[in-house]
């Protein structure tokens, strides 16, 4: 940026001296003497005037004491000034008489606003491309390649950091031995991938795979974004690519990641306006680099994308890309090795489970779980706790699927009752239905752009659906609004999203899963996602009979499980109302206490969690007494170190005090004990969530989280 501002001042002090240079021409440094045209003709018929010059309307001349002056004859008195000039000529005065030629502008004055125009053009050209280049150092780097080269400066992400992927790692670990130890893979005829395309969801772990994998080569690693080559000006991709395939050379053996490939490497001559230049340049250019004409040897090629169904087919073919490694979502074991990496500069209570907690988080990404632990510790330190607890996770599990709790929204009573009835429909469902998952957690406080929701929970990890579980779990979808209907005797819009899935569900088991008596084996499915770069429109490949008999069969499934759901729930009526009755009452359950509610009543439920309060209450009591008795403790230590401290020094000559005065006892430093005991308290923190009462019906979802603790103690207990 020095250099930059170094550089234009340069063009700045030039235009300042032309500037200065023209005005100073031609001044005369001379005194000069205005005279009025009154003045002007009374010297001149005093013959006091030696030389007179004539520039139009303008005079000026010379004095005969040698005085310049100028004057101005207005353009009604120029002839009769004229005439008398010539009369006093002639009479014999003594004065000479010259005339001012048309004056030329300088060649300098002419040209200075077509020079101004151009320095103002070069000096906006310079500012212009200094900050889109980034700095008065890369003016004219318009090729050249942003790459970035991993150094082992700070910390070294390795394999060892990676949980899960064990295959993956394998192959990534494949690559990083052969630069290692290549004579090993030589001998045995073999050639290392030009090219590895990782493909994922996103959060997975693609560019935190990589990063390991820079730790672990040991050999130069370049790494860019894929829109780091798209730029404003055509060809400067196409130029970036040449420039980084020449540095990758020049230091081969060496790896080269680009991240998020799709934003250069996207189809080809399609879309509505013919394809992209720039991008279709850069694409051609990375084509040929990677296996064109000439050889490139030593240089390995990694890319990361979420959506490889756009990219150009020529780009995926080996010789460029030889592998595609699928990096997917993780199973169980993966997530509680994931759940323990993110773990590691985390305080965890003791009843903290991976294992559990693994198994409540199906279908996370590493991004979500770490998002998960990250939430966790700060909910931890909101309720200035000093250690994460089970309950501090679960919470954040809940928060990230569904939202954050909306405490302070105001329901009214009739909307609190829908909303009870309507996921006490879900729940009882999801509890009487054989081969189901779970009731994980109900509850009808507003999370997020939904009233309530009911959670399920899978024992264990799935990869396929079966046509009677998918016809279970529109049963479950529907059974909400079954329950509206049956005990409200009116139906609201909170089944917009559950209505919407039953549909999507349903249309699926028919057109993609061909899972109709009535259609046969034959997949109808033309829901394929359209991309500009390749499809303008979704074709059907079946007519319009069969399009209604789609719509006839989906239209069948949704009914058919409508009335399985409604018999179920005219069957089991008192549970639901006892469902509905405790959602009121606590406003969220856990599945153990949805349990305790359909199995042994709302009674039961209210004494085991009042008696589990109690105990909490005494545990928290006793808590306090120890914490207060160690205070104490430490107190009396630290206070006999002063003593014996004291006692070792010399002793003080003796001075004289005033009796009248009490001497001030010394101030002891508090301690870190004392301060966290002494610390205040949060209201609707641990230390005073016992005062709540549970059992009032209208109490805030504090009272809620009392319960679970209490709960969860008893259990433990």
């Amino acid at each position: 940026m020095k250099k930059g501002i170094k550089g234009a001042s340069i063009y700045i002090v030039i235009f300042i001296g032309i500037l200065i240079f023209v005005m100073m021409s031609g001044v005369n440094a001379q005194k000069v003497t205005e005279l009025s045209y009154d003045a002007f003709t009374e010297n001149l018929k005093n013959d006091q005037i030696s030389v007179i010059q004539i520039d139009g309307n303008d005079i000026s001349g010379t004095l005969k004491d040698g005085t310049s002056f100028t004057s101005y004859i207005p353009s009604m008195l120029a002839l009769e000034t004229g005439k008398m000039l010539v009369d006093l000529k002639d009479s014999g005065s003594a004065f000479t008489i010259n005339g001012v030629a048309p004056a030329n502008t300088p060649i300098l004055l002419e040209i200075l606003p077509t020079l101004i125009m151009i320095l103002l053009l070069v000096v906006f050209w310079f500012f212009f491309m200094q900050n889109s280049q980034g700095g008065g150092s890369k003016v004219m780097s318009f090729g050249k390649s942003r790459a970035k080269v991993v150094k082992d400066s700070g910390k070294k992400i390795t394999f060892a950091d990676v949980a899960g992927l064990k295959e993956e790692k394998e192959e990534m670990a494949e690559i990083v031995d052969f630069l290692k130890h290549p004579r090993r893979y030589l001998a045995l005829g073999a050639r290392i991938p030009k090219g590895i395309l990782m493909v994922g969801p996103p959060g997975t772990g693609k560019t935190y795979l990589s990063r390991a994998c820079a730790g672990e080569a040991g050999v130069p690693f370049y790494t860019i974004s894929g829109s780091d080559f798209v730029e404003m000006f055509v060809g400067v991709g196409a130029s970036r690519v040449r420039d980084l395939f020449e540095e990758a050379k020049k230091n081969a053996p060496c790896i080269v990641f680009i991240d998020e490939i799709d934003a250069v490497g996207r189809r080809r001559g399609a879309g509505l306006g013919g394809g992209h230049d720039e991008r279709e340049q850069t694409l051609n250019q990375l084509l040929v680099e990677m296996d064109g004409f000439t050889d490139n040897q030593g240089v390995i090629v990694i890319a990361a994308t979420n959506r490889p169904d756009i990219l150009d087919p020529a780009l995926l073919r080996p010789g460029r890309f030889d592998r595609q490694v699928m990096v997917g979502i993780p199973d169980v074991r993966e997530r509680e090795q994931i759940l323990q990496v993110h773990a590691r500069n985390k305080p965890l209570a003791d009843d903290v489970n991976f294992a559990k907690l693994a198994q409540s988080t199906p279908g996370f990404t590493p991004a979500d779980l770490e998002n998960v632990l990250n939430e966790a510790a700060l909910l931890s330190a909101r309720n200035n706790d000093k250690v994460i607890r089970m309950d501090s996770i679960k919470e954040a599990i809940t928060k990230v699927i569904a939202g954050v709790e909306k405490k302070s929204r105001v329901v009214s009573e009739k909307e609190r009752r829908l909303t009870a009835y309507h996921e006490a429909g879900h729940a009882v469902l999801a509890h009487l239905l054989p081969e189901t998952d779970p009731v994980h957690q109900v509850t009808i406080i507003p999370r997020g752009r939904a009233g309530g929701f009911t959670m399920q929970l899978p024992e264990e990890d799935r990869s396929y659906a079966t046509k009677k579980g998918m016809e279970k779990e529109l049963i479950i979808l529907l059974g909400g609004r079954v329950a509206e209907s049956l005990v409200l005797g009116d139906i609201s819009t909170g089944a917009q999203n559950d209505l919407n899935r039953v549909t999507k569900v349903a249309r699926a088991m028919v057109m993609k899963y061909a899972m109709s008596d009535n259609l046969g084996s034959m997949s109808y499915d033309t829901e394929d996602e359209v991309f500009l770069g390749r499809d303008f429109t979704s074709m059907k490949n079946y007519s319009e009979h069969v399009a209604a008999e789609i719509d006839r069969e989906v239209r069948n499934i949704v009914d058919t499980a409508y009335d399985k759901a409604k018999n179920i729930l005219e069957e089991n009526i008192d549970k639901l109302h006892v469902i509905a009755a405790a959602l009121l009452k606590y406003e969220t359950i856990s599945g153990e206490e949805f349990n305790i509610a359909f199995d042994e009543g709302l009674e039961v439920l209210s004494e085991k969690v009042d008696s589990a309060k109690q105990k909490l209450e005494e545990e928290r009591r006793i808590t306090r007494e120890n914490e207060a008795r160690e205070r104490e403790a430490y107190e009396r230590q630290e206070a006999g170190k002063a003593t014996a401290g004291a006692s070792a020094k010399p002793r003080p000559q003796a001075t004289k005090t005033n009796p009248g005065v009490k001497s001030e006892p010394e101030t002891k430093p508090q301690s870190t004990f004392e301060a966290k005991v002494d610390e205040p308290v949060t209201p609707g923190t641990e230390a005073d969530s016992s005062t709540d009462s549970v059992a009032d019906s209208a109490a805030e979802s504090d009272a809620s989280e009392d319960k679970k603790d209490a709960l969860d103690h008893s259990k433990n207990a």
